[in-house]
């Protein structure tokens, strides 16, 4: 299939294509450094990109996987429009990319230009499944390296496990400072759920990236798609249950609860018998209240699942004949 030809006006100059010039890309990749290390501040991502994302990360189970998407960018804002998965080795912690990786990742791109996909790789993703969305030590490395020699690049995140438990998609987008930058103060962010095995990890390495807004989009053809799809799957969606999907997530959420309520119930007692630590009071106090959050996180979802298994109770089992 020969690539069309952007449409231009007079003066020679791409017209926009629904908000975004088909050349976007190109400009940016000259202009390079950034006018700041946080330059973009905006991620958009399409329905089918984001569809294929959740899909393999699901089908990963309890096992990270990889992937790489196609996209380009307007202004500050970083606009993702494919994705597609990478043959990578998976555990529980980690993927590890393999020379055929890398040889996959090329060959694809390549033949997706031959096919008139005129976007470029514009960043990589990977799943969390079941302990949130956040960029672990070995995953900032990666990031910093992908900035310093292919950017614009952008890490995406997805858990799976918590996607399906909440019952809405568990994404975050993320770009790295350099090396040695110290980011200004910008106040608490959002809270989240971090299991304790994974808490070091977090605090050591969470300030040296910054999350971008994301927000999803759709075209026409999109949403005519997922309305077939919703029309042929929607008894797959009355029939299942996030209870029984979840149970062993759960299980995991209510152990790992009762670690922290341990740990910090300890460190209030060691408090209580030495004088003058009012700092150590107040970090266990901290660290109880977060226990507080995440067992009401824990109990929302459950109540959640309940009502809905309920509400399907009460409509189709409990047919009231007069």
């Amino acid at each position: 299939m020969a690539e069309a030809e952007p449409a231009q006006d007079e003066q020679g100059r791409s017209i926009p294509v629904s908000g975004i010039t088909l050349h976007a890309l190109l400009p940016v990749q000259k202009a390079i450094p950034f006018p700041s290390h946080h330059y973009f501040k905006y991620c958009k991502i399409s329905a089918l990109a984001l569809l294929k994302m959740v899909m393999h990360a699901r089908s990963g189970g309890n096992l990270e996987v990889m992937g790489l998407m196609l996209g380009k960018v307007d202004g500050e804002t970083m606009i993702i429009m494919d994705s597609f998965a990478l043959p990578v080795e998976g555990t529980e912690t980690r993927v590890n990319a393999q020379a055929a990786a890398y040889e996959y990742m090329a060959a694809y791109i390549e033949n997706a230009k031959q096919v008139g996909r005129l976007e470029n790789a514009i960043g990589w993703y990977h799943s969390h499944p079941g302990y949130g969305c956040w960029l672990s030590g070995i995953d900032v490395s990666t990031q910093m390296l992908n900035q310093q020699f292919q950017e614009p690049f952008v890490a995406v995140v997805i858990d799976p496990t918590r996607t399906i438990s909440a019952g809405k998609v568990n994404l975050g987008a993320f770009r790295t400072y350099p090396k040695g930058y110290k980011p200004p103060d910008e106040g608490p962010s959002e809270y989240q759920t971090i299991p304790l095995n994974k808490i070091e990890d977090f605090g050591v390495h969470c300030k040296q990236y910054y999350a971008l807004e994301v927000s999803y989009f759709k075209s026409s053809l999109d949403r005519k798609l997922l309305e077939l799809l919703w029309n042929k799957y929607w008894v797959n969606t009355l029939s299942s249950s996030s209870l029984l999907t979840n149970a062993d997530y759960t299980t995991g959420q209510v152990f790992d609860l009762s670690e922290k309520l341990e740990q910090s119930e300890a460190q209030l007692g060691r408090g209580s018998f030495m004088l003058g630590l009012e700092t150590h009071d107040r970090k266990s106090e901290d660290k109880l209240a977060k226990a507080t959050r995440d067992s009401c996180k824990t109990t929302i979802e459950a109540i959640h699942g309940l009502m809905s298994q309920v509400i399907k109770d009460k409509l189709f089992n409990q047919i009231n004949i007069s």
